[in-house]
């Protein structure tokens, strides 16, 4: 276990982060008038780790401590922060399923955390036909240091298991998990195919429901635009839970009103991720995508409002953008797309996440943005709406642009959280070859 930290002195006062969110309101429309700000960027990773190169990071704000926070990033990594993410320490988690990417990281209200992540249960990777037989969910009891080994979810002969993100009810006496089932990863074979399933646990995650197939229409294999993607489940009370993923340029949506049990029979789309959630020509970056994240108001400010955040190249190729849609009758209609990035025409935003914050009800969300260059170099921003998603203020949140190789693995997401006015967006960042995962300190505006 390592230790990292940032002095507590880079912190900003909240006086002169209002000031500075005020001018920026002025002047947040064109790209010249980004700055970088004066908040202090945190490298979260051990820089000298042996194994995986950290990415794909998750994060999460314990709300009965928002001082103690929980991160954690491909393969295997764990963060833990108990102020406030000045300071982090690293550890290692293991599981008898064994663990492979796609980390997911949700805390309930009552102070418990849940890493959900792919499985690897003999620990060769590729090499194993076993490998991504089932999603894998650890528990973290409130206030604990020890997660539990791991239950295991889906487990469905030779076909894999992957793309999974979790919600908890607002009780937090119920965890949901939705994903992508293959067929077999990859397979150019007719008639493999792909679906979205769903399962469903109590607080102690132990033992899980049967896996409810959702997706009405199924995707091909290869893991691209016709492959069903991008499932991020939200509850909107205790006995009602909603999904939304991508696939064939649409957005899908669906809703369970026995708490995950049966779904309906048709899906909706509620609008089109055009160009699909592939997403093309973001170079230094293997591959990148669009997929949608779904995530449910909670305060008193639009008490049940979904919103769906993704990214598409409406605009083209190369002026890939930030969007989001709401719908306040549980999914019946949906708003018109709100472009969230602010700049002109013609420069790349991507890699996009959401947190609604269940205290202020204001939307944040993060996202890669280059449109202050003319090659590949990346800054990141934090996208923020007081008004339910209808105008974003974008604040840089980057100490410093970051130019990727392009060589190394850079994942497929970033992620945000926030609680009472406290955001902590987390990314990866390559620069000439060094990748690490880091957050900011930042405040609300």
């Amino acid at each position: 276990m390592r230790h990292f930290s940032v002095h507590p002195s880079t912190l900003v006062h909240p006086f002169i982060l209002a000031i500075w969110a005020c001018l920026f309101n002025l002047h947040s429309v064109s790209a010249q008038s980004l700055s970088y700000p004066p908040f202090a960027n945190v490298r979260i990773d051990n820089p000298v780790a042996e194994g995986y190169i950290p990415c794909e990071p998750s994060i999460a704000i314990d709300p009965t401590n928002p001082d103690r926070i929980v991160a954690g990033a491909i393969l295997d990594k764990v963060y833990v922060s108990e102020d406030a993410g000045v300071t982090w320490t690293e550890d290692q988690l293991k599981s008898p399923h064994g663990v492979f990417g796609d980390p997911c990281i949700v805390a309930g209200p009552q102070g418990d955390f849940y890493y959900l992540h792919l499985s690897d249960p003999k620990g060769d990777g590729w090499n194993d036909e076993g490998l991504l037989d089932r999603i894998v969910c650890q528990h973290l009891k409130p206030g604990g240091s020890r997660w539990s080994r791991g239950s295991g979810i889906g487990l469905n002969g030779s076909k894999d298991q992957d793309k999974e993100w979790a919600a908890i009810s607002p009780s937090g006496e119920r965890i949901a998990v939705c994903w992508t089932e293959f067929d077999a990863y990859g397979s150019e074979t007719v008639g493999d195919s792909t679906r979205i399933l769903c399962s469903t646990s109590d607080r102690k995650a132990k033992r899980w429901s049967e896996p409810v197939r959702v997706s009405a229409a199924l995707g091909n294999c290869l893991d691209s635009d016709s492959t069903t993607e991008g499932a991020v489940p939200v509850w909107i009370d205790e006995h009602t839970l909603a999904v939304s993923w991508a696939f064939d340029q649409n957005l899908w949506f669906d809703i369970s009103t026995d708490g995950g049990l049966t779904w309906g029979e048709d899906d909706t789309a509620i609008t089109g991720i055009i160009g699909g959630w592939d997403l093309e020509g973001i170079s230094g970056i293997g591959r990148a995508n669009g997929m949608p994240v779904t995530a449910i108001d909670r305060s008193p400010r639009f008490p049940g409002r979904i919103y769906v955040n993704w990214a598409d190249q409406r605009n083209g190729e190369h002026d890939t953008d930030i969007w989001l849609v709401w719908s306040d009758d549980r999914g019946s209609s949906w708003s018109d797309p709100v472009r969230v990035n602010n700049d002109p025409p013609g420069k790349q935003q991507f890699f996009t996440w959401m947190a609604v914050d269940p205290i202020t009800g204001h939307v944040h969300i993060v996202f890669y943005d280059r449109r202050a260059y003319s090659d590949s170099t990346t800054d990141v921003v934090v996208a923020t709406s007081t008004n339910g998603g209808r105008f974003f203020v974008n604040r840089i949140v980057s100490e410093s642009g970051f130019l990727p190789n392009g060589k190394t693995f850079f994942g497929d997401y970033n992620n945000i959280s926030a609680y009472g006015g406290r955001v902590r967006p987390i990314w990866t960042r390559n620069h000439r070859g060094d990748q690490g995962v880091w957050t900011v300190l930042l405040e609300d505006l």
